[in-house]
């Protein structure tokens, strides 16, 4: 699809756009070590958070240096640029956009000049009160005379920026005094990492809906969306950054600041598909609950069947716990394309008729003649698993049973991740039954709310289970001052008001 910057990026499933990541953070103070190349690989193990832009951000103490561009971050970095960012602090970013058009203005980290140096921040999650910060950084530029709203060519449009902003808007405040500000005033997810010129910020709402965790280097520290990003670098695991906790971190150690009263509500779909199976989340390995997922699906919905087959990578571990509890064998059904992400190549309309299949192709010799129990993480609109129903019969299967580890997908997400509007959900207009003949299984069963969410060993109280029951721990604005692209219809209109001609400053 066409994206706001004028290039072009793709899907290659241009069946079914499901669940989409949420973004990537990472973050290291670190004297003495290649802080750029640790961010790389650190931003390359958060790579499935977000797949349209990265960037990473470098200071030196006097100067930060931003690099950030559309694409992979293998795409993004090479040797030669990251030898380019000196410095012993660093932060860098995974995008996929919630808040913002995919430009190359809304990829992160943002950079802002301060009264008293630099900033550069990157953030996970969605803010739900976007307008209401939106005004007050209009009022506080309005007052400096800068430009109007509609008047800035490249000006971003993401929350993020918005944060930037409130951040750097506090001459007479340290970055620190200034976050302390400015957080409890941000509603909705955010998972922060920031940096002035010297220091390192880390900080995450007061629900703790999207992850952080904070590693121990031999000679610094580091702060991450997901454990897996520590293992990669070689930090220890210290401890996840407490929901309403700001930690700053430089040659004078680690501060806490309790800015909100925590309230953990952890997003329960972090364990069913964005988070990396080899990562931990509050003390519980993803790995182990979505084997465990997977056992109690088993129980809910038993079939007799003769292969239980993972849809590749998400439904992997849960169709091993489903064949652990059942006694069905495990089996490798379906080869995934390793190297399938976005591409800045545009599929003709003769590739895209092949849909499914540039993802997967099914290996006949295993799935010919027999019975099938077929393991997915999610149903989205259901494009995608009648599709892969479809190519499985047309392989030889005799029956195949679908079975997926999360109830049914019947609310959008507000906090950071790009589900499907409500109307475009499956789930919510059609019930289970109908849902089973429209992808043409012969028989459906999801996991129930209760039995995922024991499987993660967390009490419902302590998680976000809003995409499945509709339940939001932070309310939702109405319609009219929420959405991806509310800023940029702002930027529109506050265009369409400067009159022609009229001066640049208010």
């Amino acid at each position: 699809m066409a994206r706001g910057d004028g290039k072009l990026t793709h899907d290659l499933d241009p069946l079914d756009r499901g669940p989409q990541d949420a973004c990537g953070v990472f973050g290291v103070w670190a004297p003495g070590d290649e802080v750029a190349k640790l961010t790389y690989f650190g931003l390359y193990a958060l790579q499935h958070r977000g797949q349209e832009s990265a960037g990473i951000a470098v200071s030196d103490g006097h100067h930060i240096l931003v690099m950030k561009d559309m694409g992979l971050v293998s795409q993004v970095f090479t040797e030669a640029s990251l030898e380019s960012l000196k410095g012993f602090v660093a932060i860098g970013h995974t995008r996929y956009s919630t808040t913002g058009s995919s430009s190359w203005e809304n990829a992160q980290p943002t950079f802002r000049a301060t009264a008293t140096g630099h900033l550069a921040l990157g953030h996970n999650g969605n803010l739900t009160n976007t307008a209401e910060l939106a005004e007050r950084v209009a009022a506080l530029e309005e007052a400096r005379g800068e430009l109007p709203l509609g008047t800035k060519v490249s000006r971003a449009t993401s929350d993020t920026d918005l944060i930037s902003a409130l951040i750097a808007a506090h001459p007479d405040l340290s970055m620190e005094a200034a976050a302390i500000e400015e957080l409890p005033k941000l509603a909705g997810a955010y998972s922060l990492v920031f940096m002035d010129d010297t220091t390192l910020y880390a900080a995450r709402d007061p629900l703790g809906i999207r992850p952080l965790v904070l590693g121990r280097l031999e000679n610094g520290w580091v702060v991450a969306s997901e454990t897996a990003a520590l293992d990669i670098v070689g930090a220890a695991f210290v401890r996840e950054i407490e929901p309403g906790e700001l930690v700053a971190m430089d040659e004078h150690g680690l501060r806490s600041h309790r800015f909100a009263e925590a309230e953990p509500k952890g997003c329960l779909f972090e364990y069913v598909y964005l988070a990396r199976p080899d990562t931990s989340i509050a003390g519980r390995s993803v790995q182990a609950t979505r084997v465990e997922i997977g056992r109690r699906l088993a129980r809910e919905y038993p079939v007799e069947a003769d292969l239980v087959i993972p849809v590749p990578e998400s439904g992997r571990y849960a169709a091993i716990g489903y064949a652990q509890e059942s006694g069905i064998s495990f089996g490798e059904g379906l080869v995934k394309n390793a190297y399938v992400g976005r591409t800045f190549i545009q599929p003709s309309q003769t590739i895209r008729q092949l849909g499914i299949r540039l993802k997967l192709n099914p290996l006949r010799e295993v799935i010919a003649d027999q019975r099938l129990v077929v393991v997915d993480d999610s149903i989205v609109r259901g494009n995608t698993q009648r599709a892969l129903v479809r190519m499985l019969r047309e392989a030889g299967a005799r029956e195949v049973h679908v079975r997926i580890s999360s109830p049914p997908v019947k609310w959008p997400c507000f906090y950071g991740i790009d589900f499907a509007s409500r109307a475009e959900l499956i789930a919510n207009g059609l019930s289970v039954e109908e849902i089973r003949t429209s992808i043409g299984a012969d028989s459906l069963g999801y996991v129930s709310l209760e039995e995922l969410t024991e499987a993660t060993t967390l009490p419902a109280d302590r998680l976000c289970r809003a995409c499945f029951d509709g339940v939001y721990p932070v309310p939702v604005p109405e319609p009219e001052v929420i959405g991806k692209h509310l800023l940029e219809g702002l930027q529109m209109r506050a265009a369409q008001d400067t009159p022609s001609g009229s001066s640049l400053r208010r």
